[in-house]
């Protein structure tokens, strides 16, 4: 019986979690003050807005569903960055120009991968908290 348990405890070691080769792990924090007009598509389900000057290419901010928000890295994450590979918005949706690539902003996948490709990259998520009427991003 001890033999058994032993046999299952080491036949269920979890996978190493791959990093994304294209884009190195930035440190940054960033504080949204929801109040201001500016992120106004925020206070409402399904809306969204790239915070250009953050991460590799900008964070796209996305609320969820009213009261939850979502933070991604706005740099096409399954090639280099380069001129046309920071996403923009198109509904619920980041789209990548470089190879017209569409990604959900409530899950972070990849919609329309090419055929044969091997196991698109998702979105990077970026880290968010809400504080009172402040929403910080931060990795």
């Amino acid at each position: 019986m001890v033999g058994g348990l032993f046999f299952l405890l080491v036949g269920c070691s979890t996978p190493p979690i791959e990093r994304n080769p294209y884009l190195p792990d930035l440190r940054f924090s960033i504080p949204v003050n929801l109040n201001l007009p500016q992120y106004d598509n925020l206070l409402f389900a399904g809306g969204a807005i790239l915070l250009p000057n953050h991460g590799h290419k900008g964070v796209i901010v996305f609320n969820l569903n009213g009261n939850s928000y979502l933070a991604w890295e706005a740099s096409c994450p399954n090639h280099l960055p380069n001129d046309c590979s920071q996403t923009q918005i198109v509904g619920v949706l980041a789209e990548c120009s470089c190879e017209d690539y569409q990604y959900s902003l409530a899950t972070g996948q990849l919609l329309n991968p090419e055929e044969g490709e091997d196991t698109p990259f998702p979105m990077i998520m970026y880290q968010t908290v809400l504080r009172g009427n402040t929403l910080e991003i931060s990795n």
